[in-house]
């Protein structure tokens, strides 16, 4: 029986045949060293839609750098590469560089390249979007940060490392949720981080917070004048959530067990208010799951909420629409879910997914395990 065709594997149509069985014995939710040696098993896996090794190597490589929030490095890898295209050819490499643009807020760039694509393909080019594009450039490079079980004054030293990396980057994300334990040392901790980032002008954005406040407001007790940080985190952590009644609720205890006047309520900017990973996956409609923002991580929340919902449909239309990053890590967690998907039958379509994240995904050998759809 012959094969899948070249056009077959380039869009991305899944013939029934289970995932590639050099991916599935992978361990994506490595990190360090084992992403590296991943990312080498995985190299020469991947086809572009003209074919040829230097357009996968180069598609491969600025995929990566993407994922890993390079986005200069990506731009430049394929703009140099792009430049060298004769004219009317590498369609999919242009589409990887006009959508990285639009994805990091390169506006004069995107506008230059586009009038070169269409003379080139004789075509009508990309439009910018403004709903797609960020509202700052440095926004989707923030580094992420995830906070283990306990808080205590252990997390001295790795706090040392998230106030070096935020001041780096200008921006950092802290991921709370899976905290199940805290003291009032390193509550102190953690205020004095994220007061002297602010101070410094760094954006701190904090997730997870609902169950922290849950978990916190069962380790203070009114009346007994201790744990004050405790109090006061329990309170910021109720004002990131948006929380005024309950919070109202505990200045009030607060005041009363500390014999202060209580601490008023600052409603939280947009900016520093998150979800657990920043992205929010909800279903577009009836029939069909989104996945916007970003996936990073093992973790993500919108890969779980996924699976959640594929349980119940034989078949999931899923909107990427408004997916601008997938990491390397969310990626392969992304590959597992899929493939056991496919193993129980179920047909997944990821839908207009712009060409960044999609070879990406083709690096990562998803086109197997679910049907992969490019943005037009």
């Amino acid at each position: 029986m012959a094969g899948p065709s070249n056009k077959q594997k380039a869009s991305g149509h899944n013939d029934g045949r289970g995932p590639r069985s050099e991916l599935s014995t992978l361990d994506f939710a490595a990190a360090g060293g084992d992403v590296a040696r991943a990312l080498a098993e995985c190299a020469g896996k991947m086809e572009v839609h003209e074919g040829g090794d230097d357009f996968s190597s180069i598609a491969e490589e600025a995929a990566v750098l993407y994922a890993n929030g390079q986005n200069d490095a990506a731009a430049a890898v394929l703009a140099a590469f792009v430049d060298s295209l004769p004219i009317g050819q590498g369609e999919f490499m242009w589409m990887m560089l006009i959508d990285l643009y639009k994805l990091t807020g390169m506006r004069a760039e995107f506008d230059e390249r586009v009038i070169a694509y269409a003379r080139s393909f004789e075509k009508s080019p990309p439009a910018w979007d403004v709903a797609d594009a960020p509202a700052q450039k440095s926004k989707s490079s923030s580094p992420s940060v995830a906070m283990g079980a306990a808080l205590t004054e252990e997390v001295g030293k790795q706090f040392v490392r998230v106030r070096e990396t935020a001041l780096k980057h200008g921006a950092v994300r802290i991921d709370l949720s899976r905290l199940r334990s805290a003291d009032d040392a390193g509550c102190t901790l953690f205020r004095d981080l994220v007061g002297a980032l602010r101070e410094q002008g760094v954006t701190v954005k904090l997730s997870g917070c609902a169950a922290v406040a849950a978990m916190l407001g069962g380790q203070v007790t009114v009346g007994q004048a201790e744990n004050r940080n405790m109090w006061l985190l329990l309170l910021d952590m109720l004002q990131h959530t948006d929380d005024m009644d309950r919070f109202e609720e505990v200045a009030v205890d607060y005041a009363v067990t500390f014999e202060v006047s209580p601490p008023s309520w600052e409603a939280p900017s947009m900016e520093a208010m998150a979800t657990t990973t920043d992205i929010e996956s909800t279903p577009a409609a009836p029939q069909g799951f989104a996945l916007e923002g970003e996936l990073l991580g093992a973790n993500a929340e919108g890969i779980r909420k996924l699976a959640a919902y594929a349980a119940d449909h034989a078949a999931v239309e899923v909107d990427c629409s408004r997916l601008r990053r997938v990491d390397f890590v969310a990626a392969g967690s992304l590959f597992n879910v899929l493939s056991t998907l496919q193993g129980q039958g179920k047909l997944v379509s990821l839908n207009r997914v712009n060409a960044m994240v999609a070879a990406l995904l083709r690096v990562m050998g998803i086109d197997q395990v679910a049907r992969l759809q490019i943005q037009a």
